[in-house]
């Protein structure tokens, strides 16, 4: 049980310390995995981006994710949509998305575009995996790139998302994996939805500490 996403982000630095010394790059999945991650690199002393993923909501129960969509296009599509959602609809919530992807690439990178990934230990970190639809997405853009390692961390996952990450990766490191796992929720004693704002001054709070150092 983690207090916070400050205490969870703390545990899982340090837990990933054996790379401080690989020049690592942490990335963040907004909102929450953008705290999680401004922690992790401050125990590595690594620089942190966000990358902006979306979740791809079924037609008929948007809450519900089918899948997600990465800024580079990057598609995870879950095996129940593959087989039950028609390709049209699918592309028309794609487009919805890829627009506030461009959005928030605005808002929380200034529009800047990612830095090469290629040849470098890169570490996708968000606060907990569910379905893991965004982090799968994120995961698929970052292969691409053909970084010289990929690592994924979380505090809690349950088994079956932790068992994908696994094999999309060179290494995940995941804290709890409980076997009655419910939600990220039940990690945390404390646990509340961030804000843009709120994520905002994350990225603010670590580019500007980067730069005093």
């Amino acid at each position: 049980m983690f207090k916070d996403r400050k205490d969870a982000g703390i545990q899982l630095g340090l837990a990933l310390k054996k790379f401080s010394k690989e020049n690592p790059l942490v990335i963040g999945i907004p909102r929450g995995g953008i705290e999680t991650a401004y922690y992790v690199a401050q125990v590595l002393h690594a620089d942190m981006i966000p990358v902006i993923s979306r979740k791809l909501g079924f037609p008929y129960n948007p809450e519900f994710a089918m899948g997600a969509i990465a800024e580079d296009g990057s598609l995870y599509l879950s095996t129940l949509a593959r087989s039950t959602v028609r390709e049209a609809e699918i592309e028309e919530i794609k487009d919805r998305e890829i627009q506030e992807i461009k959005r928030r690439i605005d808002l929380l990178r200034g529009g800047k575009p990612l830095p090469a990934l290629k040849d470098r230990t890169v570490i996708v970190v968000d606060d907990g995996i569910a379905t893991g639809a965004t982090l799968f997405a994120t995961l698929e853009m970052c292969k691409k790139q053909q970084p010289k390692k990929l690592i994924a961390a979380a505090p809690i996952s349950g088994n079956e998302a932790a068992e994908k990450v696994k094999s999309m990766t060179d290494e995940s490191v995941i804290l709890e994996i409980p076997f009655d796992f419910y939600a990220v929720s039940q990690g945390y004693d404390s646990f509340s939805n961030l804000s843009d704002e709120a994520t905002i001054e994350f990225i603010r709070k670590f580019e500007e500490e980067r730069k005093e150092k």
